[in-house]
């Protein structure tokens, strides 16, 4: 066995901590023995020196003494791992004596984690099909989630909407008429407005199309049947969700960022009837209050507008009307308000209720609550028009 100077090895480390190397080679064999602390802290100051033992050459094997190292971990460890590992690629048989039970533990999990081989490269990212379906399947559960959430407030809502545990009433009427005042007498100029923008282009449009086969009267069955059936729920269904929709997920989830949601629990009331049923049964009677202003708003337009593009008078436009439309007609938009109103409702405290604690997560809930109320309302009007034609109503 190589005998290296270690009595000057251990007189150095007595007297200083600082870890010590010392150097010796014979026959071929290269020995270093390693004395004092190797922590962290002190390890710096012999990387110059390990540095240099590994760039030596000519030496057949490496014998490491560590029978004086007082104190190591793991970059101490790394340190000397590392020069074991040089001379290894070298082809230079390392010989490890005289390590502690902590440092042998500490060089083979070292050693395993820097020259473990990974078991695969890097993984690329999926084809486009691939992210393709992990993006619809997403969706799906996010869709089921919602669904579920959205049946959990509607039913909560439904089953009573209790105020406050033991309380004996369980409905604030003063909540719902200001609310209603909120939603429904707030939204009456945009709706008025945009109704009869919308009703004049059909009219409009229609006019100038059917000029072309002198059957200009039959704007006035154009305009009556797509107002009072289609556009002027769907319109008014559209501009409440993107007035009143997004300003309950913000009034909801303004509250859950400050943590009030908690704060009713903890005082025994209880958050859905507090917050959601007042604006949903709101809704439920402000939209179909709103669609028959936005059908006569609309039809209004369209008198304008049929009076100065076809010459037809107001007086002989209603009478057309008469003959064109009948209750039924009326009927087919008015039945579908309470239910856009429900979901519109629905969605948005559903939203509000999913806000965390930043502002970016309200601003994109609100954005959410929009864009999901407004399709799933032009679904449903798609739904109810399927129906009708299956019943011929």
């Amino acid at each position: 066995m190589l005998t290296i100077r270690k009595r000057d090895a251990s007189a150095a480390a007595k007297d200083n901590h600082q870890p010590r190397i010392a150097v010796g080679e014979e026959s071929g064999v290269l020995g270093c023995a390693f004395s004092g602390v190797w922590t962290t802290r002190t390890v710096a100051s012999v990387d110059a020196e390990m540095r240099k033992i590994e760039k030596r050459s000519g030496a057949k094997k490496l014998v490491l003494d560590l029978s004086h190292v007082e104190k190591i971990d793991t970059a101490g460890a790394w340190l000397i791992d590392r020069l074991a590992s040089v001379f290894e690629k070298k082809g230079v048989e390392v010989q490890v004596q005289g390590q502690s039970e902590i440092a042998s533990i500490l060089l083979g999990a070292v050693g395993d984690a820097v020259r473990r081989e990974p078991e695969s490269g890097p993984a690329g990212p999926p084809n486009i099909i691939l992210r393709a379906l992990e993006l619809v399947g997403r969706r799906v559960y996010e869709m089921r989630d919602d669904f579920l959430a959205s049946m959990n407030i509607l039913g909560a809502t439904i089953r009573g909407a209790q105020m406050k545990l033991g309380r004996g009433h369980a409905v604030n009427p003063a909540a719902i008429f200001n609310q209603i005042d909120r939603m429904g007498v707030g939204a009456i100029p945009v709706v008025v407005l945009m109704s009869a923008i919308v009703g004049a282009i059909v009219a409009q449009q229609g006019a100038y199309q059917l000029s072309y086969f002198g059957a200009d009267i039959f704007v006035v069955d154009l305009v009556g049947v797509l107002i009072l059936r289609e556009l002027g729920v769907l319109m008014t269904a559209i501009m409440l969700a993107g007035r009143s929709g997004s300003a309950i997920t913000a009034e909801i989830g303004s509250m859950k960022m400050r943590e009030e949601v908690d704060a009713l629990k903890v005082i025994g009331l209880n958050p859905i009837g507090v917050l959601v049923f007042p604006r949903l049964v709101a809704l439920v009677i402000a939209l179909p209050c709103l669609t028959i202003i936005a059908n006569f708003a609309a039809l209004g337009g369209g008198i304008v507008a049929a009076w100065l593009y076809s010459d037809i008078p107001p007086a002989a436009f209603i009478d057309r009307l008469r003959v064109a439309i009948d209750l039924s007609t009326i009927f087919a938009g008015l039945i579908k308000a309470p239910f856009m109103a429900m979901i519109i409702g629905t969605i948005a405290s559903v939203e509000g209720m999913k806000v965390g604690g930043s502002a970016e997560s309200l601003g994109l809930h609100v954005t959410a609550s929009v864009v999901k109320s407004i399709f799933v309302v032009i679904i449903l009007d798609g739904l109810f028009a399927m129906f009708y034609a299956a019943i011929e109503f």
